[in-house]
C-alpha cells in the first residue's frame, strides 16, 4: 500500500505514487495498492467544471506510465483514476495492470456519494461494469472504491464471483471541526467495516487512504484531514499491517492466499446463505 499526502501538482503526485511503487517493490511486493485519486488534490470538496479536465482516457497517459512501471518492476499495480469517457460521461474507475504491463480490467465506482465535502455525484456517473473480480498473475482482484467499502453487498458480490482478495482504494477524512471521539469513532467505524467484509466473505482485504490536510478551495479554513491509516486484513480480520494516521507509509504485509480456504472450512457462511429468503434485499426498503 502506498499512502501519501497530494498537492496541486499533478506530475509531484504521480511521482510521490511511483515512488511508494519502487519501494514497496524493493521490499518483494508482487502487489501495490496505491490511493483514491492519487494523481490529484481530491477536488471534490466543491463543485467546479473546471475540474473535469483533470480527467483522462483509460488507456492514457498515467495508465501507460503506470503499465511500463509494472512490466519493469515485474509487480501488479491498482492505481486509480479521474476517467473521461465521453464528453459528459466521467467515472472514477481503478485500473488493473498486471505484471507484464497488460491492462487486465478496470472497475468504475457503484456508489457515488453526495455529503458535505464529498461532492461526487457533481462529477462520477456511477459504475456500470458491475461486481467482477479482475484476474491477474497474483489471484482475482475483487477491487472496490472508498463508498463501495461501506456496502456489503459490494464485497459479498465479489465474493460469490470468486474474488482471491477486497481491495479498496479510499480517500476519507476527518472535517478538523468534530471532537477527538467523533473524529475516533469515525475511523474505527472505518475499520471495523472492512474487518467485517474480510470476516464475512472469509477473504484477506487491502484498503488505501490517503494522508494529509487538504484545504477547501473556496475557504483555506475549511477542508478534509485525511486520516491515512491504510491497512491489510486477513480472512478472519485479522491485522497484518497497517500504516500511520498522519503521514506518509509504504506499507507490506504477506497474504496466504491460502488461509481463505481454510477459514471457509470452519465458518462456511457461503454455504448456509439462505438465498431462498433473501428476496427483499431488492427493495430499497422493506416496508
Amino acid at each position: 500500500m502506498v499512502q501519501h499526502a497530494c498537492g496541486a501538482e499533478h506530475a509531484q503526485n504521480l511521482a510521490a505514487s511511483v515512488r511508494g511503487i519502487r519501494e514497496a517493490a524493493a521490499h518483494g511486493a508482487r502487489l501495490v495498492v496505491l490511493q483514491e485519486l492519487h494523481a490529484s488534490l481530491y477536488f471534490c470538496q466543491s463543485e467546479d467544471a473546471r475540474n473535469f479536465d483533470l480527467a483522462e482516457t483509460i488507456p492514457g497517459p498515467a495508465t501507460e506510465q503506470l503499465a511500463a512501471l509494472a512490466r519493469e518492476l515485474h509487480v501488479v499495480i491498482v492505481g486509480s483514476l479521474f476517467e473521461r469517457r465521453a464528453a459528459g460521461v466521467y467515472h472514477n474507475t481503478a485500473v488493473v495492470l498486471d505484471d507484464d504491463g497488460r491492462l487486465a480490467g478496470k472497475y468504475r465506482k457503484m456508489h457515488i456519494p453526495d455529503d458535505p465535502g464529498y461532492h461526487e455525484k457533481f462529477y462520477f456517473t456511477p459504475g456500470d461494469l458491475g461486481f467482477t473480480p479482475i484476474a491477474t498473475s497474483v489471484g482475482k482482484l475483487g477491487v472496490l472504491v472508498c463508498w463501495d467499502q461501506w456496502y456489503p453487498e459490494a464485497a459479498r458480490l465479489m465474493a460469490l464471483h470468486g474474488a482471491d482478495l477486497l481491495i479498496y482504494p479510499t480517500a476519507i477524512g476527518w472535517d478538523r471541526s468534530d471532537s477527538a471521539d467523533e473524529q475516533q469513532r469515525q475511523r474505527e467505524a472505518w475499520i471495523t467495516s472492512q474487518r467485517a467484509h474480510a470476516i464475512a466473505n472469509g477473504l484477506p482485504l487491502i484498503a488505501c487512504n490517503r494522508t494529509g490536510w487538504e484545504a477547501h478551495p473556496d475557504d483555506p479554513g475549511r477542508g478534509i484531514q485525511f486520516w491515512g491509516s491504510s491497512f491489510v486484513c486477513g480472512p478472519q480480520g485479522e491485522m497484518l499491517a497497517q500504516a500511520p494516521a498522519d503521514s506518509a507509509a509504504v506499507a507490506v504485509a504477506k497474504i496466504d492466499l491460502r488461509r481463505s480456504e481454510q477459514v471457509r472450512r470452519i465458518w462456511p457462511y457461503l454455504r448456509d446463505r439462505r438465498i431462498d429468503a433473501y428476496g427483499d434485499i431488492l427493495k430499497r426498503y422493506a416496508d
